[in-house]
C-alpha cells in the first residue's frame, strides 16, 4: 500500500512538473512572438515617420513637387429617367411622356506638356452627374467629360485585389450599405435605388408582371457589366504617358478589345460614366399601356489608380549630396536655371530640369555673361541687393531688350538637349534611406546618365562604386546608361605649386585606372569592345573646362535619340 501511494505521488509530481514545462515553453514561444509582433510594428512605424520626414523635408521653401499620388477616381452618375404623361388641352390622359436620363460623366486622363508635378491633382476625383429626364419627351443633358491633367512622363496603374490603398468599387460600395439589414428591408433598398416610381403607384407596381419582368432585365444588365468588368481586371489599367496627345497617338495596348485610344484635347479614358435611366415610354407593351416606373441612372465607375512621375530629361546628373550638381547645371545653362547652392547637403531637395542650348562649337547660349563664376545662392542674392541699393542697376536692359540684343548678337543654335539635376544619392538609396526612391524614380527615363563626383575628396572612386552599386540594387541596368564621370571641383587641386598639380595629376589617373578597370558597361551588344566612361576634371563654380562636356553630351543624346 505504502509503495502505491509513493509510485502515485511520484507520478503526480512528473505530471506536474510536465505540465509546468509546457506552459514555460508556450509562455516562452507567446512573448518570442509578441516581442517579434513588437519588433515589426516599430520596424513599420520608423519607415512611415521616415518617410513623413521626407516628404515634409521636400516641402520646404514654398517647393510643391509631388512625384507619386494615389488617387480614387470615379465615373459620373447617370441621371435618372421620369415617370410622366403628357398633357395638353382636350387631352386629359396622353401617352406616357417621361424622358431618358443623360449619360454621367467620363472621367480621361490627359498628359499635358509644361506641367512638371502632380501635386495640383486632387485625390479624389468625381465625373459630373448626368442630368434627369423631363416630361414631354425631354431628355436629360450629357454630362461633360473630366479632365486629368498630369506631366508628360507620368505613369498610372491600377491598384486591384488586396492593396490596402484600393477604395471600393460600386459593388462593394453598395454591399456594404446593405449590411445588418433583414431580407425585405435589402430587397426594398435595392428597388430604391434603381426604380422611379409615379406617385403613390409603388405598390401596385411592385405587384404588377410587367414591373417583374422589367426588373428581370434590369438584373440580367447589370450582371453582365459586373461580369465584364471582371474580366478588365484580370488585366489592370496601365499607361505610359511618356508624349503629348496628338491626332497620330497609338492606342496604349490594354484589357479591352481595341485599346486605350487617345482621344486629341481629352486624353486617355480611365472611368466611364454611368448609363442614363430610361423614361417610362421604354415599358410600353401590349399589357401595360401606362407604365407608372422608370429606372435611375446607373452609378459610374470607380476604381484607385497610382500616379507616378519620372521625370523626362535627356541627360541625368548622378552624384553624391554636395557634390555640386547644382552649381554644374547653372554653368551648363549660363547661369537660366536657378537652382540652390549651398556648401550643405542636400541643397537640392527635388528635380530641377534645365534646357541647354548650344553652337556648333559648343558655346552656351543665352548665358549671363563670359567667364560666369557660379557663387552660393545666398551670396549671389546679398550681391544683388547691394547692387540695386547703390543704384547700379537703374539703366540695366529690361528682359525683353536682353532677348532682343541676345537675338541679334547669337551664333545660330544648333541643338538643345535637357539636363536634369537630381538630389543627392547617398549609400542605402535603394532600400529608401534619405530620399531613397524619390530621387532614384527621378532618373530612370533620362537617355544617358552622368557620375558627378567631388574630385578634392579623399575618395572620388568609392563614391562612384557606391552610386552604381545603388544604381544596380534599386533597378538592375540602370548603371548601364552611365558614360561620363564629371570630377568636379578640380579648382580645389593644383593651387599651391607644382607639388600639388603633379598629386592632383596622380590622383585624377587614379581615378581613371578604377574606371577602367571596374565601371566597364557590360551590357554591350554583339559581341563589341565593352564602352567605357569618359573622365573629364572640371570646375563649375568657374565655367573651365565645359565645352568638351558639352559636346561628349551633345553626341550621347543623339546616339540615344538614334
Amino acid at each position: 500500500m505504502l509503495r502505491y501511494v509513493a509510485s502515485t505521488r511520484q507520478c503526480r509530481k512528473l505530471q506536474t512538473n510536465c505540465v509546468l514545462q509546457h506552459v514555460s515553453i508556450r509562455s516562452m514561444s507567446r512573448e518570442t512572438q509578441d516581442e517579434k509582433d513588437e519588433n515589426l510594428k516599430h520596424e513599420l512605424a520608423e519607415a512611415y515617420r521616415r518617410k513623413r520626414k521626407t516628404e515634409w523635408k521636400r516641402r520646404q521653401r514654398g517647393q510643391s513637387f509631388l512625384d507619386n499620388l494615389i488617387v480614387t477616381v470615379r465615373g459620373g452618375k447617370g441621371g435618372n429617367g421620369c415617370v410622366a404623361f403628357h398633357r395638353e388641352k382636350f387631352v386629359p390622359h396622353g401617352p406616357p411622356s417621361g424622358g431618358n436620363g443623360g449619360k454621367g460623366g467620363d472621367v480621361y486622363i490627359l498628359p499635358t506638356p509644361g506641367l512638371t508635378t502632380l501635386s495640383s491633382i486632387s485625390k479624389r476625383i468625381r465625373g459630373e452627374q448626368g442630368g434627369n429626364g423631363k416630361g414631354t419627351w425631354m431628355n436629360g443633358r450629357s454630362a461633360l467629360p473630366t479632365i486629368i491633367r498630369v506631366p508628360v512622363g507620368t505613369v498610372v496603374r491600377e491598384l486591384t485585389g488586396e492593396d490596402s490603398r484600393r477604395a471600393q468599387d460600386e459593388w462593394e460600395a453598395e454591399e456594404e450599405g446593405l449590411q445588418n439589414l433583414s431580407p425585405s428591408e435589402r430587397i426594398a433598398k435595392i428597388r430604391e435605388r434603381r426604380w422611379v416610381h409615379y406617385p403613390g403607384a409603388t405598390d401596385d407596381n411592385l405587384g404588377r408582371e410587367a414591373f417583374l419582368e422589367a426588373e428581370k432585365i434590369l438584373y440580367r444588365q447589370e450582371r453582365d457589366r459586373r461580369m465584364l468588368r471582371r474580366d478588365q481586371l484580370s488585366e489592370p489599367l496601365s499607361l505610359d504617358l511618356d508624349s503629348p496627345v496628338t491626332p497620330s497617338s497609338e492606342p496604349i495596348p490594354s484589357g479591352l478589345e481595341i485599346g486605350h485610344q487617345a482621344i486629341e484635347g481629352l486624353g486617355y479614358l480611365v472611368a466611364s460614366g454611368g448609363e442614363g435611366g430610361v423614361g417610362n415610354p421604354a415599358f410600353i407593351s401590349t399589357d401595360n399601356r401606362s407604365p407608372k416606373f422608370a429606372t435611375r441612372g446607373a452609378e459610374g465607375q470607380r476604381l484607385t489608380l497610382s500616379l507616378e512621375l519620372k521625370i523626362l530629361a535627356d541627360i541625368g546628373l548622378v552624384g553624391y549630396p554636395n557634390a555640386g550638381k547644382s552649381t554644374l547645371l547653372r554653368a551648363l545653362t549660363g547661369g537660366r536655371v536657378k537652382t540652390e547652392v549651398a556648401g550643405y547637403a542636400f541643397t537640392t531637395l527635388n528635380p530641377v530640369v534645365g534646357v541647354v542650348r548650344i553652337d556648333d562649337s559648343g558655346n552656351v547660349l543665352g548665358s549671363e555673361g563670359d567667364n560666369l563664376i557660379v557663387d552660393e545662392t545666398k551670396i549671389e542674392a546679398d550681391r544683388f541687393k547691394k547692387r540695386m541699393e547703390r543704384g547700379e542697376l537703374a539703366d540695366a536692359l529690361t528682359r525683353n531688350q536682353s532677348a532682343s540684343s541676345e537675338s541679334a548678337t547669337e551664333t545660330e543654335e544648333t541643338f538643345r538637349f535637357t539636363v536634369a539635376d537630381n538630389p543627392g544619392l547617398i549609400s542605402q538609396a535603394s532600400e529608401n534611406v534619405g530620399l531613397g526612391h524619390s530621387f532614384l524614380r527621378s532618373i530612370e527615363r533620362s537617355l544617358a546618365l552622368v557620375y558627378v563626383v567631388d574630385f578634392s575628396g579623399p575618395s572620388p572612386e568609392r563614391e562612384l562604386r557606391i552610386l552604381r552599386d545603388e544604381l544596380e540594387t534599386y533597378k538592375p541596368g540602370l548603371s548601364a546608361k552611365a558614360r561620363l564621370v564629371i570630377a568636379n571641383k578640380a579648382d580645389l587641386l593644383g593651387v599651391d605649386g607644382d607639388a600639388s598639380v603633379e598629386e592632383a595629376k596622380e590622383k585624377l589617373k587614379r581615378l581613371e585606372e578604377f574606371i577602367y578597370n571596374e565601371m566597364v558597361d557590360a551590357a554591350s551588344e554583339d559581341g563589341q569592345v565593352p564602352r567605357r566612361l569618359d573622365v573629364i576634371p572640371v570646375s563649375a563654380k568657374f565655367s573651365q573646362n565645359l565645352r568638351r562636356i558639352l559636346l561628349l553630351l551633345k553626341k550621347y543624346v543623339e546616339e540615344a535619340r538614334e
